[in-house]
């Protein structure tokens, strides 16, 4: 148990670190008030979204506008208008008249009789300005609505932005008095017909509910603000729609009697202006361009609306959750994030996780964005700037921390794996797994003939120089055709088509790069002659088939590496090759396709390990899209004109053969020599048999070690010819001496 939870930790080690991290920064800048106006900018727009709600028909407002003044004809509207206005509007029997016009004026022609109205009518209700300077910003209500208790303050709450999302209930002036908002005392006129008056909830701080419709006070943190003015009773205001939601008419449709005689019975009449030019107009959460400010009157009949509908209609009132249940959120998609981005992260293909990624982020924030829109149907404000932030910056940071692991790794690790053996261990979920599967592939292994030899003669170092030359350029030529490293074993390489990452054509860009390692050899040597030591030569083995490619080893200790039969028949086509050979299996030709090879020769041998007899082929070149082909050199023997005495024996494997046999150099050539077994055919050494030589002399430097292949090349009685792989500097200096002398 204990060991899966830590296997568990250490494979979402990223999401664990990552998650909480991002989501405490997210947190941290929402605190500043950064993200304030991102967070009402979404909020504004939710608004927009949501279906616009029908008209409340308890409300109406007669909006004073410009046309109204031109019918009125004076640059106000004087006392005896609004006296005859409001009578008007008293014989129609409304709930409840609200007056949101200031009107504390001295003695005009209309005044007394306005006067009187003010005085005699229950259900009428001014307005005054509270907040503010007592000199220059507050405005005192009519003073006989205010001797009866029947005025409110029309003050409304301005963002930062000049965006109005709150609305007062309750506040308090500079001088500790509490004050009725207008649309909340015409609330109450309206729901005391329905028996409803609010009440305040035991073990709150004075919170009020209507009905069963608790009015939860507005936060100094709630929703997307940060550090808000929180006094007085405020509320988040749940606009109806934009402007012109509620039913307006024109005051002269009232004076001149163009509505019904019932039509305000039992609704609240609110009295406002509504024309540009009486500057009483503000921004709302619809308000995209100028003309679509919303006039102050309509504001407040939205706020009334939102208290009856609540308290009748069951209209949700906008509400938010607290800050720790939000810091959760926030947290939840800094996970989804980090978790999505940590799971794709083993794409192996970038331009498929780059798409999966993006499809997923796209999906993720669309789920974030829709679940935060339902919500706002619902009357939730949960915040999506946070959440989404935190979810980005989850995906991020898991990104360049995979980024940079990855390319930690490999920076390490690529010195001694291909990059496609470094991408399958990084980004397979399996990669790192012990373990392998089936496939078939095209191994090609490498071998340098008589380096072992050389490097006997030299010190450490030229040995390393030499060896990194070589198997530096033969990495790049491998890269090119696109083979895979998988060991280099002293001066032998084996390399892997097909795994980890199986093409179509392995077989074919196997012996295309086959042929061009032997190309590059030319290169190698004339370096080698430069540091003036013996040019190096190649065999080259190829085979195809069906083999186990993975992780092998322990959990303390593995390769990428492949096992099965048909790695060990390679290496056993690879020991019949010469210096500058290429030899292949039957199934790469077939693979590769006959008519694209050309073939030397072919002959049928029998590997150590396998029960049939097998045909190998010798590779002259590819044809096809590379067209490359190995340069052929004529090998002419010359008679001797003194024989060369030696004794030879046959090599097993890597061990000496116990059995000593004399024989005759008879002939020489530049790389071989035809040799005459004095013990008869007994003695002779079969094709492709590796032989050890020494010369019979009177100097010790040349009695040293010669190796050599015998060669398929057809010999009469009991003579055979042999390929040098490799002969001591002494050796070969007598030997290019008497072959220099027999060629003149």
């Amino acid at each position: 148990m204990w060991a899966a939870c830590k296997r568990l930790l250490w494979d979402w080690r990223g999401v664990w670190i990552t998650t909480p991290s991002v989501a405490v920064v997210v947190i941290l800048l929402r605190l500043t008030g950064i993200l304030e106006s991102l967070e009402w900018s979404v909020y504004d727009q939710y608004m927009r979204l949501r279906p616009v709600e029908p008209s409340d028909e308890r409300i109406a407002i007669i909006g004073l506008d410009e046309a109204d003044m031109k019918y009125i004809g004076q640059g106000y509207v004087p006392d005896g208008v609004y006296a005859d206005l409001l009578r008007k509007l008293i014989a129609m029997q409304p709930r409840a008249i609200g007056l949101d016009i200031y009107r504390d004026l001295p003695y005009e022609p209309g005044h007394e009789e306005l006067v009187e109205i003010f005085k005699s009518t229950p259900n009428l209700v001014g307005v005054e300005k509270v907040i503010g300077d007592q000199l220059r910003q507050r405005v005192s209500p009519p003073p006989q609505l205010k001797a009866k208790g029947q005025t409110g303050a029309n003050d409304l709450i301005l963002d930062e932005d000049n965006t109005i999302r709150r609305a007062l209930l309750v506040q308090r002036n500079q001088d500790g008095e509490t004050y009725y908002s207008f649309p909340l005392y015409l609330a109450m006129l309206y729901l005391q017909a329905e028996g409803i008056s609010p009440q305040v909830v035991e073990g709150t701080d004075n919170w009020w509910k209507f009905g069963d419709v608790l009015f939860t006070p507005f936060q100094t943190n709630d929703g997307g603000y940060v550090g808000a003015d929180a006094g007085g009773y405020q509320v988040f205001l749940n606009y109806r729609g934009p402007i012109s939601t509620f039913e307006t008419v024109p005051y002269r449709d009232i004076l001149e009697g163009q509505v019904p005689p019932d039509w305000g019975r039992d609704r609240i009449i609110l009295i406002g202006s509504v024309g540009e030019s009486f500057q009483d107009l503000f921004v709302s959460p619809y308000t995209l361009l100028a003309n679509e400010r919303i006039p102050g009157v309509e504001i407040h009949a939205n706020i009334t609306s939102q208290i009856i509908s609540a308290a009748l209609d069951d209209r949700p009132l906008i509400k938010t959750a607290s800050e720790l249940i939000e810091w959760q959120w926030i947290l939840i998609w800094s996970a989804i994030g980090a978790s999505l981005t940590w799971k794709l992260r083993s794409a192996r293909d970038v331009k498929r996780f780059l798409l999966r990624e993006v499809g997923f982020f796209v999906l993720a924030t669309g789920v974030l964005f829709l679940t935060t829109y339902l919500g706002f149907l619902q009357g939730w404000w949960i915040p999506i700037i946070p959440p989404f932030l935190a979810m980005s910056g989850s995906a991020i940071a898991i990104t360049a921390y995979v980024a940079r692991s990855a390319a930690e790794i490999r920076k390490t690790f690529g010195r001694y794996l291909s990059d496609e053996i470094v991408s399958t261990l990084l980004e397979s979920p399996t990669g790192l797994q012990l373990g392998g599967e089936r496939r078939r592939i095209t191994i090609l292994t490498s071998d340098l003939r008589g380096f072992t030899a050389l490097s006997e003669r030299l010190s450490p170092e030229e040995v390393i120089k030499v060896l990194n030359f070589y198997l530096s350029k033969m990495a790049d030529v491998i890269t090119q055709y696109k083979g895979t490293i998988d060991e280099f074993m002293g001066d032998g390489i084996l390399v892997l088509f097909g795994a980890p990452t199986p093409r179509p054509d392995d077989a074919k860009r196997a012996i295309a790069c086959a042929v061009s390692m032997q190309l590059a050899m030319v290169e190698v040597n004339k370096q080698i002659e430069a540091w003036d030591l013996n040019p190096l030569e190649m065999g080259i083995g190829i085979n195809t088939g069906e083999v186990v490619v993975g992780n092998l080893g322990s959990e303390k200790r593995s390769k990428y590496g492949v096992v099965g039969s048909q790695v060990n028949l390679t290496y056993r086509i690879e020991s019949y090759t010469t210096g500058g050979q290429i030899i292949i299996s039957g199934t790469t030709l077939k693979e590769a396709g006959e008519d694209l090879i050309e073939i030397e020769n072919q002959k049928l041998v029998q590997p150590k390990g396998v029960k049939r007899p097998i045909t190998i082929y010798e590779v002259g070149g590819i044809r096809d899209q590379y067209n490359l082909f190995l340069h052929k050199e004529e090998e002419i023997f010359y008679s001797l004109s003194e024989s060369i005495l030696l004794n030879y024996t046959i090599l097993e494997g890597k061990h000496v053969g116990e059995n000593l046999f004399p024989g005759v150099i008879l002939e020489l050539s530049n790389k071989g020599a035809l040799i005459l077994a004095e013990e008869g055919s007994e003695s002779l050494p079969t094709m492709l048999t590796n032989i050890k030589l020494n010369l019979k002399s009177e100097l010790p430097e040349m009695r040293e070690d010669i190796y050599a292949k015998v060669s398929e090349k057809p010999a009469e009685n009991e003579k055979f010819y042999i390929r040098f792989t490799s002969k001591p500097p002494a050796v070969e200096a007598k030997l290019d001496e008497i072959y220099k002398l027999c060629s003149q």
